[in-house]
């Protein structure tokens, strides 16, 4: 396993504040633009200070037989602390994928690290 593959941490969305939960249909049609969510905390609230928050995700797209993501969108949060103005880590990207794959939403904590989750995404 690469060092990358070693410090990326997965986990149930529903039972651990980190991980990305990925909200997107599980078929569309071939032209058809997809909404696709990804949220930090989507059961379990992260907290969002100074201290301790989500600094950046990304939702990347692996087509069926591919070896190379492909990256959708981005996402990069600020925390301000003078103002005590805190983002919810959260992105939405309206993307046409051109044939089936997976789906993958890799997140950033400053204190724990990065986390990733996938969901499989089919297209007719």
């Amino acid at each position: 396993m690469s060092v990358l593959g070693q410090l990326i941490q997965t986990g149930d969305w529903k039972g651990e504040k980190h991980v990305p939960a990925i909200t997107a249909p599980q078929t569309v049609k071939v032209g058809e633009v997809a909404e696709v969510k990804v949220c930090i905390g989507q059961e379990i609230a992260h907290p969002n200070t100074l201290e301790h928050h989500i600094s950046w995700i990304k939702l990347l797209f692996v087509p069926s037989g591919g070896k190379l993501p492909v990256e959708l969108a981005h996402s990069e949060f600020s925390a301000n602390g003078e103002l005590e103005i805190f983002t919810s880590p959260s992105l939405v990207a309206n993307v046409k994928l051109p044939k089936s794959g997976t789906l993958v939403a890799v997140s950033y904590c400053n204190i724990h690290g990065l986390w990733e989750s996938s969901v499989e995404i089919t297209v007719e």
